[in-house]
């Protein structure tokens, strides 16, 4: 595998590299949705499970078990029930099916044709039958780099299986890409001050910037996927004191503010327990929405400490105290934080924050905005099959094209192998992959 500059440097130092051309900004909320979701073991002509009886145990319940740590309790959690996913099959996974295809070189895109060929020729129909297809495949052979890969957005998942289950920590990741989540990144603001901003990791604040399933989503990717509706998310026009309820919390209020950045967003997320989710994680966060694209928003920390899945550093760690734009004459400043409410000060067009009363502001009615919807199980987010080759090599040049997805552009994103998320915060990063045509040299 050839790969750019670019991506050796993402694979040296943890650094999470962004598509952000190709996601989509704030959809409309979604009704709930239930997406059938299709696993599918496969093996080739030279390698197969060694376990196979322990992949066929361990499937269904990683995808539909009853426990937290299945995609489909963790989708319905975090999305308070607005989705999840349901087996396509009665049988909840297919396979082992045979492919008559070396394991060698790592060939996902030809794996993921001669997979919808067999589900073809068994009558499966893409879209109808099944709306996403995960695919399972042993790893001993494969030498592919990562042990998830996905369409970003888009209804393709390919899990490299080193052992004989997977895990929520790698399947959900790819599913995050479905939805149109990028891998979550760190700006490190020494100081508060977001004029003066530095690439530094991943966020650890969602499976999707190696905090591992237990952290959830952010604010930026539940407003990406249209799943803080009805005042949850409020776009903050004046300056005032608001108050946050903690994001993954039960009952009603606001869980996010989103503040116009100059061409960017400014997202700001109250963590704390609740469920079973962020017992790890505490306090104000701040991300930095790049051109309205909430699925490749970035940490803001201003602590040069990181708080990552698996340190023992304090749970606040990288929590807000303040934030200051210059250029764009915002001011952000938590004036409280804990046991589940927190309150923030926002001064907007260069008010100065000392004249902010402390008092929370009564929150406007939020008004609807168009945007690209979440994708839906409909023809439309799910049929056909994604123009690939066995020629293709993934590279890291982000003005290729990607794969097709019926309509949609999509990016495909690596897991790193051998541990799901948490690697991101031990620094073997995550690397963007892109799918071409033809052979590069």
């Amino acid at each position: 595998m050839k790969l750019s500059a670019l991506g050796r440097i993402a694979l040296a130092t943890g650094i999470a590299v962004l598509a952000t051309a190709t996601l989509p900004g704030t959809p409309a909320a979604a009704a709930p949705v239930k997406r059938k979701i299709l696993p599918v073991m496969v093996e080739f002509n030279d390698a197969s499970f060694q376990f196979p009886d322990k992949v066929k145990a361990s499937t269904p319940d990683t995808y539909f078990g009853a426990k937290s740590d299945s995609a489909a309790s963790f989708l319905s959690e975090v999305s308070r029930g607005q989705y999840t996913v349901v087996p396509a099959v009665p049988e909840q996974f297919l396979g082992p099916i045979k492919l008559d295809l070396s394991a060698a070189g790592c060939p996902q895109g030809k794996i993921n044709q001669m997979t919808r060929e067999e589900l073809t020729k068994r009558g499966l129909v893409a879209g109808k039958d099944y709306e996403s297809l995960s695919i399972v495949f042993p790893a001993q052979k494969t030498d592919c780099p990562w042990a998830g890969l996905a369409t970003l957005p888009g209804p393709t998942t390919w899990i490299n299986l080193y052992g004989t289950a997977s895990g929520i920590d790698v399947v959900g990741h790819e599913l995050g890409h479905n939805l149109g989540f990028g891998h979550q990144g760190r700006f490190l603001c020494t100081g508060g001050n977001l004029g003066a901003c530095k690439s530094d990791g991943g966020s650890s604040k969602t499976i999707m910037g190696g905090g591992g399933w237990a952290s959830g989503f952010s604010a930026p990717e539940l407003i990406r996927a249209g799943w803080l509706s009805g005042g949850a998310s409020l776009k903050v026009t004046k300056s005032g004191t608001y108050t946050l309820r903690s994001l993954h919390g039960k009952g009603s209020g606001t869980r996010a503010l989103d503040i116009a950045l100059g061409g960017d967003r400014l997202v700001i997320e109250y963590r704390h327990a609740a469920g079973n989710f962020d017992a790890k994680i505490e306090g104000v966060h701040a991300y930095r929405v790049p051109k309205g694209s909430y699925g490749a928003s970035s940490l803001i920390d201003t602590t040069v400490e990181n708080k990552t899945a698996g340190n023992n550093a304090p749970s606040n760690t990288d929590a807000i105290t303040k934030l200051t734009d210059k250029a764009n004459k915002v001011s952000v400043a938590v004036v409280s934080s804990g046991g589940g409410q927190a309150k923030v000060k926002v001064a907007l067009n260069g008010d100065s924050l000392a004249a902010v009363d402390a008092s929370p502001s009564k929150s406007p009615t939020p008004t609807p905005s168009a945007a690209t919807p979440t994708p839906t199980p409909s023809a439309s987010a799910a049929t056909g099959t994604e123009a690939e080759t066995d020629d293709s090599e993934p590279v890291t040049e982000l003005g290729s094209d990607g794969l097709t997805a019926v309509g949609d552009r999509s990016t495909t994103l690596p897991l790193a192998a051998g541990g799901g998320a948490a690697l991101l915060a031990a620094g073997l990063g995550f690397l963007l992959l892109k799918r071409r045509r033809g052979k590069h040299a």
